[in-house]
């Protein structure tokens, strides 16, 4: 009897064992993985798998595997729901995503309900972090930031001429126009058009005859790369010479493949390229071996991954609550991105929009400099 209890003793103890063996943090990346915005999608699931795959080759977060999960979210609010909701079923306690702002701001709803963790690497809408929620984060900077940015740049360049304001009625693009417009409208440029048009539409040209018949030098665009792409591309073909200036909506190669040879010249908002810093050279290269461009948002996708496993280790747990309450602590995270810490809503405590032009690079191709 005693050898038979002590075998089911051993039996038990070894199955515990293998159970924490087993035993795996669910994360889950949600951005349009399909429609329009299907680059950024990519950008967001390129930079979260690369970071698990890189943190589970070194033993994962306090020994434990990361299982991934990813959802499409077709950058439509109601599917972002879907999907958060889908997260939930599966066990999910970590999202990085969404891309839109209009897809986090309801997914995030979901996620606190259920105790789950959101960083973002993309939505930039104020609204996101200002409603007092304890599980909402951002490894990017907020509209009024970038707003701030993009309109003193066209009262320092574009006083006394014409300048139009146009958004996609979306969260982020009217969220962003309209920051934009607020800042320069404090600082005396005053806008001469104020338009919104509509996600998905191919033909602009009563915009474009309107920006002609106006004179306008430039445009001041709220939205994302293929409207915007196809506004430039209207422009040009109409003969309207006005200079774009778009926001991180825009960063993105699909822009100048939309926009053709008009979009040179085109000045536009973002963060510091994260490529360009030393720390980041190795990463950057297992992206290059794999045929990738972590361009945009890649490296912030891979940055809210760092962060994750940064807090979950100074918090000794898994448990999302807990793990926020380290990253409202003020501790600084260090990430491919640069260093990062948060304020108590969630937002990054500093600011790191700059200027950015785009124009021919060496080898022929369109594409983005620091100015």
């Amino acid at each position: 009897m005693k050898k038979t209890w002590l075998g089911i003793a051993v039996f038990a103890a070894a199955l515990a064992t293998g159970g924490m063996a087993q035993a795996q943090i669910k994360l889950a990346v949600g951005g349009p993985i399909t429609g329009g915005s299907a680059a950024f999608g990519a950008q967001l699931k390129n930079g979260v798998e690369q970071a698990v795959e890189d943190l589970n080759a070194a033993g994962g977060i306090m020994g434990q595997k990361i299982q991934l999960f990813v959802g499409d979210d077709a950058s439509r609010p109601e599917q972002g729901v879907s999907v958060a909701n889908k997260f939930v079923g599966d066990g999910v306690k970590f999202i990085v995503g969404h891309f839109n702002s209009g897809v986090s701001i309801p997914a995030s709803e979901i996620y606190q309900e259920n105790g789950i963790l959101q960083i973002t690497p993309a939505s930039t809408n104020p609204t996101f972090t200002e409603r007092k929620m304890w599980n909402v984060f951002r490894t990017c900077g907020r509209d009024d930031q970038q707003g701030a940015v993009g309109g003193k740049y066209i009262a320092d360049h574009f006083k006394g001429k014409k300048v139009a304001v146009v958004h996609d009625k979306t969260t982020y693009g009217k969220g962003l126009a309209d920051e934009t417009k607020k800042a320069m409208n404090a600082l005396g440029v005053k806008e001469v058009l104020y338009e919104g048009v509509n996600v998905g539409e191919k033909d602009y040209s009563a915009l474009v005859s309107k920006l002609k018949q106006l004179g306008v030098d430039l445009v001041m665009w709220g939205g994302l790369h293929t409207e915007g792409g196809f506004i430039v591309r209207q422009m040009r073909d109409q003969g309207v010479n006005a200079v774009l200036l778009g926001g991180d909506g825009i960063a993105s190669a699909e822009y100048a493949a939309v926009g053709g040879p008009g979009v040179e010249g085109t000045l536009m908002t973002y963060g510091p390229d994260p490529t360009k810093r030393p720390g980041a050279a190795a990463i950057v290269k297992k992206f290059a071996d794999k045929k990738i461009n972590p361009e945009s948002y890649t490296l912030y996708s891979y940055a809210a991954v760092q962060i994750l496993k940064q807090a979950i280790e100074t918090a000794k747990t898994t448990d999302p609550k807990k793990v926020a309450d380290v990253m409202h602590s003020g501790k600084v995270f260090d990430t491919v991105i640069g260093n990062i810490s948060y304020d108590a809503k969630g937002d990054r405590t500093d600011s790191d929009y700059v200027m950015y032009i785009w124009k021919k690079a060496a080898d022929g191709k369109l594409t983005f400099e620091e100015m």
